[in-house]
């Protein structure tokens, strides 16, 4: 006997036939006449986020809304993550509301706008975020610099599968990261060691529920529970570590001191660790020279 019980799967699922935790973004785009208009969206997610030459986000929305249109018109995206404040929460409802024109909904917008740090024309962004992400739709995927602006009542067929515009009245952009930027308090956490009360206010949005409220969680500080490592085998550490550069080797005694790393990224940790020692005119990784290039990696990394 299950504990479940079935329920039926209706349009827009992820708020109507389930719970579904999500984040509380403001997309900024550019209007047609120049101005930063923002939107309230929670369907924006990691996409790309490794073995690719670029990292990148997927954001679904109604292709008839500002932010579709924009995207489709000028493809530069700012997505601004806002904290938790019930006031904040309150304008991204309103912002969200469908129907307005940007001067409608941005004339007594309660954000402050600031140029971004990417390269060219672009959409200004939320000073209250704790961290925004600027961004370019990839539109040669799928051929989607082929669809353009200017339906709104719906697009006919044929549709993209992912990006572009994939239904009648939905879009789904591929946003390529330029820029990540980040509040100096939370950059030092990442970069320093993460601790919770290095943790910003994050929100989570459930979504719409009902036909009078958008319901959102308050932040609680995090707590840590340890990675239960596992020590691989040497063995096969030091069989890894003889094929990854005939010109560069490894000590056994420095493949004891890597038994740690999840067997899932010893070869992409190899690879970073090689690439570094040619860098130094390393050709034997013993444990000094191991010393040296996790230092170096440390460095990247503060970068």
């Amino acid at each position: 006997m299950s504990s479940f019980e079935d329920l039926r799967i209706v349009d827009n699922f992820y708020q109507t036939s389930s719970f579904f935790p999500m984040p509380t973004i403001l997309v900024g785009t550019v209007a047609e006449n120049g101005q930063t208009n923002l939107g309230a969206y929670s369907l924006c997610f990691p996409y790309y986020i490794a073995g690719k030459d670029y990292y990148a986000m997927i954001l679904e929305c109604r292709n008839s809304s500002n932010t579709a249109q924009n995207i489709l018109r000028g493809s530069k995206v700012s997505l601004n993550f806002i904290p938790d404040n019930r006031k904040f929460f309150r304008e991204a409802v309103r912002l969200g509301f469908p129907g307005m024109t940007t001067e409608e909904k941005m004339k007594d917008c309660i954000f402050t706008l600031e140029k971004g740090q990417a390269e060219g024309a672009r959409p200004l962004v939320v000073a209250e975020a704790f961290q925004v992400f600027e961004c370019t739709w990839d539109d040669t995927l799928e051929d989607a610099h082929l669809d353009k602006a200017g339906c709104l009542d719906g697009y006919e067929p044929p549709y993209r599968n992912f990006n572009g515009i994939t239904s009648k009245f939905g879009a789904h952009f591929i946003l390529k990261i330029d820029k990540i930027l980040m509040k100096t308090k939370y950059r030092r956490t990442i970069i320093d060691g993460v601790k919770a009360a290095g943790f910003p206010a994050v929100p989570v949005d459930y979504g719409y529920r009902d036909s009078t409220n958008f319901w959102c969680s308050p932040f609680k500080k995090p707590f840590a529970e340890k990675i239960q490592a596992h020590d691989g085998d040497v063995q096969s550490v030091i069989y890894a570590a003889k094929r990854i550069d005939p010109d560069v080797q490894f000590t056994d005694e420095a493949c004891k001191k890597l038994v740690k790393i999840p067997r899932v990224f010893l070869k992409m940790a190899l690879t970073q660790m090689v690439e570094i020692a040619k860098e130094e005119g390393i050709t034997l990784i013993d444990e000094a020279a191991l010393e040296i290039i996790n230092d170096k990696r440390r460095k990247e990394k503060k970068k």
